[in-house]
């Protein structure tokens, strides 16, 4: 069992600034539980994600000494990538990958075509730069534009990612538009289909919901499941209303219930949720 901790998604679409040691002093803390991946920032342009600006200071802060978690950076272009690849404390880079070609446009401001294109080299500079890419399919349970969606495109999409040697594929939910139906035929569909790929599940979630969608992930074999403390975060390029990640405390509570060793320290944790309390809380994003 795999838990990827998200503070990059959760602060990203928040409107004040978190001061850069304020992100320092919350990530550090972060890399004590035993997360496997701690998406901490990325390269993206400052006007698109502002929050996002002092991610090279951030990390220049951050204290790997004592753990065991990696780092993920996200990154929207080469230019991103080619900065995330000169940092040798990143072991992985993640690339969001949209189903729809109008969201693509928003987030990435490229279509799909040039978006797989991209990905090509950005796993070729990834190779290059021992690092590993992170794709995550994005609108891959539907999207709010009208753009064609069926579960068809999703595998098609996986086939060609699995066909440049991309390794770990997230399928991200994006707008809460998943379901435990959705959920079980895309994981039981795609996991036997590509023996080779790492599937991960990037859902976003109402709290009513969280613990439905879990099960069906974890009922079609998921094992990677991304998530962010109190649930905050949602993509700003989506739509006005961000819908939150799954609530990582709560995802722990169901998965140890279930018999999972998540490897997680205790006291670490709730020091984690004490802080997150204190860093999103007054700075919510809705």
């Amino acid at each position: 069992m795999k838990l990827i901790e998200c503070p990059r998604d959760a602060m990203q679409g928040l409107p004040g600034f978190i001061p850069t040691q304020t992100k320092i002093e919350y990530l550090n803390q972060l890399l004590r539980v035993g997360f496997d991946t701690l998406d901490f920032g990325s390269f993206v342009s400052p006007e698109a994600i502002p929050q996002m600006r002092d991610t090279a200071e951030v990390l220049a802060g951050l204290d790997l000494s004592q753990t065991n978690t990696r780092l993920l950076a996200i990154v929207a272009n080469r230019r991103g990538a080619e900065t995330a690849c000169t940092f040798p404390e990143i072991a992985y880079l993640g690339y969001p990958l949209s189903i729809s070609e109008t969201f693509q446009r928003r987030n990435t401001h490229r279509g799909i075509a040039e978006s797989l294109a991209l990905v090509a080299e950005i796993q070729a500079m990834s190779q290059m730069a021992g690092k590993a890419l992170v794709t995550y399919i994005s609108m891959g349970f539907g999207n709010p534009y009208g753009d064609p969606y069926n579960r068809e495109i999703v595998l098609d999409f996986a086939q060609k990612l699995a066909d440049m040697g991309v390794r770990i594929i997230a399928l991200a939910d994006t707008i809460g538009a998943s379901n435990p139906e959705n959920i079980h035929f895309l994981f039981s569909t795609l996991i036997p289909a590509f023996p080779t790929v790492e599937f991960g599940a990037h859902l976003h979630s109402t709290p009513q919901s969280v613990v439905e969608k879990l099960e069906a992930a974890l009922a079609a074999g998921c094992c990677r499941f991304d998530g962010a403390f109190l649930g905050f975060g949602g993509c700003p390029m989506a739509r006005d209303e961000l819908v939150g990640n799954m609530p990582m405390e709560q995802m722990c509570y169901f998965l140890q219930q279930k018999g999972f060793d998540l490897g997680v320290n205790p006291t670490a944790f709730r020091k984690s949720l004490e802080l997150a309390q204190s860093v999103f809380l007054g700075n919510e994003a809705h």
